[in-house]
């Protein structure tokens, strides 16, 4: 039997493209969820937290689907090194979605507590900012990631540092608030782990741009990028 290794190619590129789709549309639903979820607290609006609270499922939901898929794609297409790397990219980026899902989700938990508390200062407002900075990184290593663009990857790469620099001056202003006044100890707690939780989705908004850079050159950047959160440095 004779094997058309352009109908196999021709399929292979067929899964491949239903497959970025997916991660196109789940990438897409994880940027709604930064924005709703900083936006939740900010407006102070319970609802719309319940509401990213439940859209995670279907995120998780997405993954599982993608996962399955590549994996379905691997066995039956054997892909070669070049595809296998787009492959692998894929799956690793979805990992990556979900968990930036994940901190959304506990964004908008702690969100209906802190509707209950005094507001501190500007800290939602402060908060909101930074996680917009966040979806528009992810927005562009989305951007990067369709375009095959490994210099747009590097530069968000170093983007990161903003994120990193707002969550120190962040972290410096709920301290200034607790010792002010003790009252304010309960909401800049949890505010903090929030605003922990928009800095690490910037870690895998990066990471992200990383594994374009590998499904591109076929190497993992090597070099430390910077890191500015020293908050836990001891």
């Amino acid at each position: 039997m004779v094997i058309d290794s352009a109908h196999i190619a021709s399929a292979f590129d067929r899964d491949l493209e239903a497959i970025q789709a997916l991660i196109m549309k789940m990438g897409g639903m994880v940027e709604e969820q930064i924005v709703d979820a900083a936006r939740s607290l900010a407006e102070r609006d319970e609802e719309l937290a319940e509401t990213v609270r439940k859209r995670d499922k279907q995120i998780d939901l997405l993954e599982e689907q993608i996962n399955e898929e590549a994996a379905r794609l691997i066995a039956l297409r054997a892909p070669t090194a070049g595809d296998l790397r787009v492959v692998l990219t894929v799956m690793k980026m979805s990992a990556n979605l979900e968990r930036i899902g994940d901190y959304a989700k506990n964004m908008a938990k702690r969100t209906s507590i802190l509707v209950q508390l005094q507001p501190v200062g500007n800290s939602a407002g402060s908060i909101k900012r930074m996680a917009k900075d966040v979806e528009m990184m992810l927005r562009d290593a989305l951007d990067a990631y369709l375009r095959l663009d490994v210099e747009m990857s590097e530069a968000i790469r170093l983007r990161d540092q903003e994120v990193d620099q707002m969550y120190n001056a962040l972290f410096r202003e709920f301290l200034t608030h607790m010792m002010e006044d003790p009252r304010n100890i309960t909401a800049c707690m949890h505010l903090h782990f929030i605003a922990k939780n928009i800095e690490r989705m910037g870690d895998h908004v990066t990471s992200i741009a990383e594994q374009v850079i590998y499904m591109v050159s076929g190497e993992i950047p090597d070099d430390d990028r910077p890191k500015l959160d020293r908050t836990s440095v001891k």
